[in-house]
């Protein structure tokens, strides 16, 4: 037999008398439809508290605040908040499903690299979950909180197109002042003319390659390149 489950009180061992009528006692169960649809409607809170290692840090403050918001599932970990690669933040992403909140303290919480808490939030965003920071009043689930991301967001571009331009800028100085990026030359400009000399006067190339204490690709290469530049 299949149905709602019912509770049977029994209050005394006496039977009713008669014409006394039995009045129905009010259904208190827990599993009644309209709180089912109250537990339905309400986002599911997850917290995520974090300290560095090198700090020493107590999680204590931190999950009280969690749960003082509602939290009902908290991750905890002690990690640097520079590494992407954090195994319960990981799980907790991993996790989320559409309707959940991620709950953090304070945003550094999450990450202290704002590319890293972009790109973190763009996951959550992606798994139909929102994101709440709790010291900085941020929610992702309204209007201003949505707002207030995508500000942070156009910050982090102008951040990486000022750090683009002063790369550009110290390149150019550094090629109009002779000095080229990369490897530094193998060779001065005294042992390459000595290397080609000693190539031109048939020695092997193994044996200038042991003089010069390289390996013999690396004579091979130089005498290529010479050849090549060589006019026609």
């Amino acid at each position: 037999m299949t149905g709602r489950a019912q509770t049977i009180v029994c209050t005394a061992s006496e039977r009713p008398k008669a014409g006394q009528g039995i009045t129905p006692r009010k259904s208190r169960l827990p599993n009644r439809p309209e709180k089912q649809l109250n537990n339905a409607t309400k986002p599911v809170l997850i917290g995520y508290a974090r300290v560095s290692r090198a700090e020493g840090q107590d999680l204590g403050p931190q999950v009280s605040a969690l749960e003082a918001a509602g939290c009902r599932r908290i991750h905890e970990e002690r990690a640097s908040g520079g590494r992407w690669d954090r195994p319960e933040l990981t799980r907790l992403l991993g996790r989320l499903t559409a309707g959940d909140v991620l709950v953090v303290w304070k945003l550094d919480r999450l990450s202290r690299s704002l590319k890293d808490l972009l790109l973190i939030l763009e996951r959550i965003t992606a798994a139909g979950a929102g994101f709440r920071s709790l010291t900085e009043s941020i929610d992702t689930t309204v209007p201003a909180g949505r707002m207030m991301m995508q500000m942070l967001g156009a910050f982090a571009e102008y951040e990486r197109e000022m750090v683009k331009e002063r790369t550009q800028a110290g390149l150019k100085a550094a090629r109009a002042q002779g000095r080229h990026g990369g490897r530094r030359p193998k060779f001065t400009q005294a042992q390459r003319a000595e290397i080609l000399s000693m190539l031109a006067a048939g020695r092997p190339a193994a044996e200038v390659a042991r003089l010069f204490e390289v390996h013999r690709a690396t004579i091979s290469r130089l005498n290529s390149a010479s050849r090549q530049t060589e006019p026609a």
